[in-house]
């Protein structure tokens, strides 16, 4: 028995990467799966390769009033929700003084104000319940600042500060919050990073090229959420930079001014 047979699991950027390799993943370990981001094509194709009930919610993180009502399509046809776990979002790939304020404004409106308008509009349901678990994705610049990412950490950084003060109010309804950060995984999200104009960044990063797999990445968190850790890591070597922020901040700084953005 995995523990999350006939739960419902809901999970937004589904359509690739990580959210793509947890939706197969948990759907092989007997779940229901709910599965979000805005390329319903992509959506299909994913929900073709899960073993158990699907159900596709088309959403726009940017687009926050459509929220109460997917989630009421997820309680008509799963009657519960589980576990939500919020992965959709966008990067950035530009210095901050060349960077239009939009990009800043956008990146905070979907990978923030869209997470947590997301998971408002989940929270009664499992309130109601008196059970379940929200998992949010953020990112290794939700713990330190790095080149070319001042929007995306910016909004990665909020998000730990507002699930962080979730965890606490919830626990007396038996709700659970974890936040994952994963260091290089080798996604699209690099091409798909806004460059400072808006446009798309087009361009794998080396070190997201060189980055674990969305398999691994996808495990890890399974392995995190069934130990109920408040705090999941996944990736390569340049997870302990963490710990060395913590413990040997000038050695940190040194090691870190010398990396490429890309």
């Amino acid at each position: 028995m995995s523990g999350f047979e006939n739960k419902t699991i809901w999970i937004t950027g589904a359509s690739s990467g990580i959210g793509k390799a947890l939706a197969i993943k948990f759907s092989s370990l007997g779940a229901n799966i709910v599965l979000s981001s805005r390329n319903e094509d992509e959506l299909l194709k994913v929900a073709n390769q899960c073993s158990t009930a699907t159900l596709i919610i088309p959403l726009d993180l940017a687009k926050q009033d459509d929220f109460p009502e997917a989630t009421k399509k997820v309680c008509e046809k799963f009657k519960t929700i589980d576990y939500l776990i919020n992965n959709g979002g966008i990067s950035q790939r530009s210095r901050a003084t060349e960077t239009n304020l939009e990009v800043d404004r956008l990146l905070m409106e979907i990978n923030y104000f869209g997470t947590i308008a997301l998971t408002k509009a989940v929270l009664p349901v499992m309130q109601n319940q008196q059970r379940g678990h929200i998992i949010t994705i953020s990112s290794l610049s939700g713990k330190f600042g790095f080149f070319l990412r001042s929007a995306y950490a910016a909004a990665k950084f909020a998000q730990v500060g507002f699930f962080e003060s979730l965890r606490l109010e919830e626990e007396r309804n038996n709700i659970n919050v974890s936040i994952v950060f994963p260091g290089f995984v080798k996604t699209n999200i690099s091409q798909n990073a806004l460059s400072g104009s808006g446009k798309k960044h087009g361009v794998l990063d080396n070190n997201q090229d060189k980055g674990i797999s969305p398999d691994k990445c996808a495990q890890d968190i399974v392995n995190g959420i069934l130990d109920n850790k408040h705090e999941i890591y996944s990736g390569g070597k340049e997870v302990w930079m963490v710990q060395l922020k913590r413990f040997f901040p000038k050695l940190f700084y040194s090691i870190l001014k010398k990396q490429s953005g890309t």
